[in-house]
């Protein structure tokens, strides 16, 4: 297909996913920051499925503001993070060169937060080929905002001024933002996606970025 833009999905695509226990651990800092020491392990466990009103349900019961513990939750988050980058525990795949070989507009949209991404995209060097990027804000719109919303995969489409652009991710999340949209997409399957099958199904499966210069080509202007 003739796209004029690829935008890519971020955790599980360009770089391996976040350790679980690091939201974890943000969300009992941010509990702790706000006085509640003690926090039941399967309220940490349904906070990471990141539903805003799961959010403030269950910062009612700990008598805690939900805007002020996700931002807190988000800065200990996106710490770590940094982290983990820094020291390895969080790295690129071996296909991420692909990036600087596409004769294409190229972004990537991301649900984790803008700050880790502006971070690890200094840190890779993806600067070098990626034209717009986006996590979510620090705030209960951003994540009321994360994919399968598709607001943030617009902008960037819109960033970047395309008309036909194909978004890659790991998820069904990202699969959906994709066909709100009416965009394709392109799943692909790493290690931790053994056994997956999104949906809605993707346009395309892929287990290497390396396919998308044979599935993609630059468009004629």
């Amino acid at each position: 297909m003739d796209y004029d833009a690829i935008i890519f999905d971020n955790d599980g695509v360009l770089v391996t996913p976040t350790d679980r226990r690091l939201w974890h651990r943000a969300s009992q800092l941010a509990f702790h920051d706000l006085g509640v020491a003690d926090v039941v392990d399967a309220h940490l466990d349904r906070l990471d499925g990141y539903s805003l009103s799961t959010l403030v349900r269950i910062c009612e019961r700990y008598g805690v503001n939900s805007g002020s513990f996700w931002q807190r939750r988000e800065a200990h988050a996106a710490r770590a993070q940094r982290h983990h980058i820094r020291t390895g525990r969080k790295h690129t795949y071996d296909d991420v060169d692909v990036l600087r070989n596409l004769d294409h507009a190229v972004g990537i949209v991301s649900n984790n937060q803008q700050e880790t991404i502006d971070f690890l995209v200094d840190h890779f060097g993806f600067d070098e080929a990626v034209e717009t990027q986006y996590g979510r804000e620090p705030s209960l719109d951003g994540l009321a905002r994360m994919k399968p919303n598709s607001h943030y995969l617009h902008r960037a489409i819109r960033d970047l001024d395309a008309t036909n652009p194909l978004y890659v991710g790991d998820s069904g999340v990202d699969m959906a933002a994709a066909a709100d949209l009416g965009i394709d997409s392109a799943f692909i399957r790493r290690p931790h996606r053994h056994g997956y099958a999104p949906r809605p199904a993707a346009t395309y499966e892929i287990t290497s970025l390396a396919d998308l210069l044979t599935i993609c080509r630059p468009a004629v202007a």
